[in-house]
């Protein structure tokens, strides 16, 4: 249980915020303005939650200049409050911390390369001649393959399988569920049936990569698949082998990516999202949820394809009509042709 207690100046100076209150004010958690003591902080970052301050029990409010005078009690004023509220979650983060070592119901390989500041949790199996940096935890149940190199202070959550020749770069954080460099969907048709394709490539993570819960991403079939630097996924995803993602982007859930598609940098991928195999879609490029991406794009933009939500009667007359609209389109050209006919030459 989280047992962290800091005072309004202390989190004042973490934050760079200008402190209006008591300073010697204790905090020892964050909740909602709805529900929070006089022991915890909230936050503000939009408007319609300025309603719940009169009646709030909060011992203190993040929020910026803007709302500052709305609220008499404890505040810190920061330019960013969404921003602060994140940095300020790490203080209070109450997963509980491995020892340092190896515990003793994992299996590890006498060839594989373990940091002596590293944490190996029960029932762990680790391969033969892989790496395990320093500060690297790995709860409960991980298996990490033969080859496969798992760089400094990244954390692996329970029952994550990691497979042979895979490369995690630093301070990743893998959740619970999630397989990386599983066999690409490759096949060639023969008389027989399917003759599997050997994946030969691996998978590639950089630095600060985030992975949500029960993803899926497929090693390379002779390439990489490559996950860039500052990444982060959310859960129920698939990559499928190839892929390459750029720095910083984002992909929420539910997400499906084709073989070999090119996702570049500080892209938005929202839920629900399927993007066609072999494509390159452009840095800055954002996607509304439930898009389907057929082609590429080479300019950055907003894009969407979906309709929206509809009374279902509307969108059945509507489904009728859609499936109608190639001869309707075909009379009205025909319509055109004979009002054309009509009209006296000019």
């Amino acid at each position: 249980m989280n047992k962290t207690n800091i005072n309004l100046l202390a989190l004042a100076e973490y934050l760079d915020a200008e402190l209006v209150g008591n300073a010697d004010h204790i905090i020892s958690g964050i909740a909602d303005l709805q529900c929070a003591s006089a022991s915890e902080l909230s936050f503000i970052n939009q408007e319609s939650y300025l309603q719940y301050l009169p009646e709030s029990a909060t011992g203190a409010v993040i929020l910026n200049a803007d709302f500052a005078d709305k609220y008499a009690g404890n505040k810190l004023i920061v330019a960013n409050t969404y921003l602060a509220y994140a940095k300020v979650s790490a203080l209070f983060e109450s997963l509980s911390l491995l020892p340092a070592g190896i515990h003793p119901s994992a299996v590890v390989a006498a060839s594989a390369d373990i940091d002596p500041s590293a944490s190996i949790g029960a029932n762990c199996v680790v391969g033969e001649n892989a790496r395990i940096g320093s500060g690297v935890r790995l709860y409960s149940g991980v298996s990490i393959g033969d080859r496969t190199s798992i760089d400094d202070n990244t954390l692996i959550h329970p029952n994550v399988v990691i497979y042979h020749g895979v490369s995690l770069g630093k301070s990743c954080i893998i959740h619970s569920g999630t397989v990386i460099g599983s066999d690409g969907f490759g096949f060639a048709p023969s008389r027989d049936g399917w003759k599997k394709i050997h994946q030969l490539g691996a998978v590639v993570v950089g630095d600060n990569v985030e992975i949500g819960s029960n993803c899926s991403i497929d090693r390379g079939a002779l390439g990489n698949t490559v996950i860039h630097d500052g990444v982060i996924i959310d859960n129920l995803v698939h990559i499928a082998h190839n892929v390459k993602i750029g720095k910083r982007s984002a992909i929420a859930g539910c997400v499906g990516i084709a073989g070999s598609a090119n996702i570049g940098e500080n892209c938005t991928v929202a839920g629900a999202v399927a993007i066609n195999g072999h494509i390159s879609i452009a840095d800055n490029s954002h996607f509304h949820g439930g898009t389907i991406v057929t082609k590429g794009n080479t300019e950055a933009g907003v894009f969407a394809s979906t309709p929206p939500m509809q009374d279902v009667k509307k969108w059945r007359r509507n489904s009728v009509r859609y499936t109608q609209l190639d001869d309707m389109a075909n009379r009205i050209k025909q319509l055109e042709k004979q009002l054309k006919a009509l009209l006296p030459a000019e």
